[in-house]
């Protein structure tokens, strides 16, 4: 499999991008790294015969790759062509995320399973009745992200517990 991989991804990088390098990763997949464009692609083996896993992602500024932002399973027996074609519109789909400032996550586009739920339309705000004390769940976003009390009293119990040991272990008389 690794072999077939090796040799679909050489004939992509080689339509894709003049610059490409073509590596093999740790899970057995290959990948294809654009630096000019700050892109990758990798095609990582599936459970099924002549099918791929096919992702793509970002090259971050120190080098390092992002996770993938798209990923979609693709028969190796297809033409590059057709392979290509598919690359290109995922690696649009990673260069508008960048762009954008939310994220989506890795897209199921093409991914068998599940499909996609249709995003639910805001809710209109209901009117005001008049001034309301502030609700419990606003109160706590606001919290910061310290210690509380409740968790400094079991650290506490936990010392004493584990001084009481030690006392009878070593502090008592004749040791």
């Amino acid at each position: 499999m690794y072999a077939q991989l090796r040799e679909t991804a050489a004939e992509l990088a080689g339509v894709l991008w003049r610059e490409h390098t073509v590596y093999r990763e740790r899970g057995g997949g290959v990948v294809i790294r654009g630096e000019h464009v700050r892109r990758w692609i990798s095609l990582a083996p599936t459970g099924g015969k002549d099918r791929a896993l096919l992702r793509a992602g970002r090259i971050l500024d120190g080098g390092t790759t992002a996770p993938a932002r798209t990923e979609v399973v693709v028969d190796l027996t297809a033409p590059v062509a057709e392979l290509a074609t598919v690359c290109r519109r995922m690696l649009a789909e990673v260069a508008a995320a960048a762009d954008g400032s939310a994220d989506p996550g890795p897209s199921r586009a093409g991914r068998p399973g599940k499909a996609r739920k249709a995003p639910k339309a805001p809710k209109a705000p209901k009117a005001s009745k008049g001034p309301k004390a502030p609700k419990a769940r606003a109160a706590r976003a606001g919290r910061s992200r310290h210690t509380g009390a409740g968790s400094w009293v079991v650290l506490v119990l936990v010392g004493v517990a584990v001084a009481a040991w030690a006392y009878t272990l070593f502090g008592g008389p004749g040791y």
